[in-house]
């Protein structure tokens, strides 16, 4: 069996940096991934915020990412892990469904998925009117009205993106005032094909045998409930870590994230994580990158340390 450096799990920005790092540093890497190089940046249409670019798709500056990484040596596989081991000798098993790769060290970079609602229907209507990725779906809604459940940057962001095919947005949050940034609210409240409806949750996505028709609305402050129809419903209540499969390592908080020291360590030697799946309080692709130059540096010093 085929003993790697380091394992990084996860080829969203975070990962595809630690891995790079790490391949320059003349480690043999394995980037292991269960879908498309990039992670949630696939799912975002327009990147403004990364450096060197105005504007950016995202999967455009996913596959950017990782071209470089075959001409330094890194090696791709794909695979769903199941868990996450360490021997006697301080060796990490990474075991897939399929198979078990060995390494002297990890680099966990999952990420995180997005928050369901948890309503009836919301599962019943899954790709069929529900969607978690305007960037995927929004073309499927093209003059139709859309109803978007969020308040922070990711919903009123995409809300913007939906305008360009629904022929109306409606922002849907719990609360009276959007957490998003000022000037992405700004642009919302200013494009006449949003609306806004407040203090209130979605109780029950409605449907026909083909499709959502709409949604049934509670108001939090007066408890009324009302019915509107909706061709499109896209959810963006938050996001929960992807860490079912370390669990049982004890690196994480209460709640799942993983907690790391400044140079991306976990409290488990030659264990380390990067992105969105660490306990952090800003989330971005620029965070990501940072910390997985950190941890591909981190993993080449615990090996020399560790020769």
């Amino acid at each position: 069996m085929t003993l790697y450096d380091t394992v990084v799990i996860g080829a969203g920005p975070g990962g595809m940096t630690a891995a790079m790092y790490a391949a320059r540093s003349e480690l043999k890497v394995l980037l292991l991934e269960r879908g498309a190089p990039g992670g949630q940046m696939n799912n975002t249409a327009e990147i403004e915020n990364y450096p060197g670019y105005e504007t950016i798709m995202g999967p455009d500056l996913s596959m950017k990412m990782h071209e470089p990484l075959e001409g330094l040596g890194v090696e791709n596989a794909y695979g769903i892990v199941q868990n996450v081991t360490v021997n006697a000798d301080g060796i990490k098993q990474v075991i897939t469904e399929d198979e078990v790769f060995e390494a002297k060290t990890v680099i966990i970079a999952t990420g995180a998925q997005h928050r369901h609602l948890n309503v009836p229907g919301e599962e019943e209507y899954g790709a069929r009117g529900v969607s978690y990725c305007a960037v995927c779906d929004g073309a499927f809604f093209r003059n139709q009205d859309i109803l978007v459940v969020g308040g922070g940057d990711s919903a009123v962001e995409e809300a913007l993106f939906l305008t360009r095919f629904g022929s109306s947005v409606t922002i849907l949050h719990r609360r009276d005032e959007l957490r998003a940034q000022k000037i992405i609210q700004e642009r919302a409240y200013s494009n006449e094909k949003i609306s806004f409806i407040w203090d209130s949750a979605v109780e029950e996505v409605l449907g026909n045998d083909m499709k959502i028709t709409g949604v049934r609305i509670k108001n939090l402050k007066t408890g009324e409930i009302s019915e509107k129809e909706f061709g499109g419903l896209f959810v963006y209540i938050g996001i929960d870590p992807m860490t079912d499969t370390v669990k049982d390592l004890g690196i994480t908080d209460e709640i799942g994230w993983i907690i790391t020291d400044q140079g991306m360590q976990t409290n488990v030697p030659g264990i380390f994580a990067v992105g969105d799946v660490r306990q952090k309080d800003l989330r971005q692709i620029t965070t990501a990158v940072g910390e997985g130059a950190l941890a591909g540096q981190g993993v080449y010093k615990y090996i020399t340390d560790n020769a």
